[in-house]
């Protein structure tokens, strides 16, 4: 995958870091620098992330151009945003995904326009009831979920939303394949406990 990004000049002068210091340095440190202008740690987050976050924009748009610009966007949002980032409330790497996932989301809205109308069929949508069912579900899955700690709520979203595999997931976040699979199963199993006591 060749990708290649072009930002602004950072808008204040700031002391860049060698890029192999860069690449020993955690996510929110480099985005912390990134947020002072240093090109040297966006390019080391940008080589750190490029590839994950094309896995996850291909998955989820499921083409491959579109792909590239949610990995552009992506990118170029991080670059204006950096200085918002807060190391206390959480790592790099979710700080990161969060900023992915809206540009992933923003670029599969960015349908290509159909050249010619499609014929009349009969429609496969649900009807009312149906649709309030599933929303209503949807809203106590979703509550439920904004319960979990942040790091089992992280790998649930890269694993169920983003598609990733649990290897992927891991090197995602940057965190061993088992630490990933026991924050799913104690975020699945929370999950589950959440929604159960709301039946009750």
């Amino acid at each position: 995958m060749q990708l290649a990004l072009t930002i602004e000049a950072p808008s204040r002068v700031s002391l860049n870091i060698p890029v192999m210091a860069a690449e020993s340095l955690t996510d929110g440190e480099l985005i912390r620098r990134v947020g002072l202008g240093d090109e040297h740690a966006f390019t080391a987050l940008y080589h750190r992330y490029a590839r994950p976050v094309f896995s996850l924009a291909l998955r989820r748009i499921g083409d491959r151009g579109r792909a590239e610009d949610a990995v552009q966007e992506t990118f170029a949002s991080i670059w204006r945003s950096a200085k918002t980032y807060r190391p206390d409330r959480g790592p790099g790497a979710p700080w990161l995904y969060a900023v992915a996932r809206n540009a992933i989301i923003d670029r599969g809205r960015a349908r290509v326009e159909p050249v010619v109308e499609p014929a009349d069929s009969p429609s496969g949508d649900v009807g009312p009831e149906e649709r309030a069912e599933a929303d209503w579900v949807a809203w106590r899955v979703h509550r439920a979920f904004e319960e979990l700690p942040h790091h089992e709520r992280t790998v649930l979203e890269l694993a169920y939303w983003g598609g990733l595999s649990q290897s992927e997931v891991a090197e995602f976040v940057n965190a061993p394949l088992g630490t990933v699979k026991t924050r799913t199963r104690s975020g699945l199993a929370r999950l589950a406990d959440l929604l159960e006591s709301e039946l009750r």
